[in-house]
């Protein structure tokens, strides 16, 4: 797996068991913001699925076509 070429943004969880929390993640190769987030549990065995929602922010000078935060809605818990 490469490295990304077109840096992080923020990830703002907003509903679950996650709400209110940000994380930091990649854009995809093609510079788009991830579909989906599995966050993992302090358990391990268990991860919180997380899809894209409608949200965007942008406040880039360096890439002011891409997002610096996206919203996150909480969609189910994932057991292995």
């Amino acid at each position: 797996m490469g490295t990304p070429a077109t840096g992080t943004y923020t990830a703002k969880l907003t509903d679950g068991p996650l709400e209110g929390k940000t994380v930091t993640t990649e854009f995809l190769e093609s510079g788009d913001p991830r579909p989906r987030l599995e966050i993992p549990t302090d358990t391990g065995s268990k991860r919180y699925l997380y899809m894209r929602g409608a949200g965007l922010e942008f406040g880039s000078s360096e890439f002011p076509e891409r997002p610096t935060a996206v919203d996150y809605r909480y969609l189910e818990a994932v057991f292995d």
